[in-house]
């Protein structure tokens, strides 16, 4: 419990303007994804103990790149056990999240823990990219995929309007080498995770930004 209480720290330091809720809601995710995944198991038993760094902070990363207005609205793409979607959801309660998956017991956790957590500005359901309604500011997603598929996945579901210093278009977290995926996408922006967050996980892990264009 000493690493977890170490982790959440790590969270309260780079994130010094929590709510009184807030912080509650973000010390309730060790307990509940602990019980969660005894039952379905939504994160490798390994990586549960280090939930705090791998899976919320690399969440969290997301923000050091660009923050959400109240009445932002943001899909998250293969959203797996609800990161990066609900760690951002906690974070910025004034914005819409839309969390999806193919594995219907993967959002049936998602649903739980959004509940557990009275999240209300959360939405989560079992469904395709390619199939979903709607135009959104952001589209944020944790290595579901490689970069050409992913684009063709959401291209279409851009909103025209920009509201945020960055344009709007797909914040994208990965690790590794990532030249190959994105030659084709001069206009991606890369931000090394490392700059802002000290552990030893992030040091080949991004941020990859990569505006897109409203196609009516």
């Amino acid at each position: 419990m000493h690493k977890i209480r170490t982790e959440m720290e790590e969270i309260l330091k780079q994130f010094p303007n929590l709510t009184e809720l807030q912080q509650s809601q973000f010390e309730q995710l060790y307990d509940l994804y602990q019980d969660w995944n005894a039952k379905i198991n939504v994160i490798s038993r390994k990586d549960i103990d280090e939930l705090y760094t791998k899976h919320v902070l690399h969440s969290l990363a997301i923000v050091k790149v660009q923050s959400f207005e109240p009445g932002t609205y943001v899909l998250d793409v293969g959203t797996g056990g609800g990161f990066p979607g609900i760690p951002l959801a906690i974070l910025f309660p004034e914005t819409r999240f839309y969390l999806i998956d193919v594995i219907a017991k993967k959002i049936k956790v998602v649903q739980a823990v959004a509940s557990a957590l009275e999240l209300k500005n959360v939405k989560a359901e079992q469904i395709r990219a390619e199939n979903v309604k709607g135009d959104f500011d952001f589209i944020v997603s944790r290595a579901v995929t490689n970069m050409p598929d992913f684009v063709s996945w959401v291209k279409t579901k851009i909103k025209k309007q920009h509201k945020h210093e960055l344009k709007n278009g797909i914040l994208y977290l990965k690790g590794g080498d990532l030249s190959e995926e994105l030659k084709d996408f001069p206009k991606a922006t890369l931000y090394d995770i490392a700059d802002f967050f000290a552990d030893a996980f992030f040091e080949t892990k991004k941020v990859v930004h990569l505006p897109l264009k409203f196609i009516s």
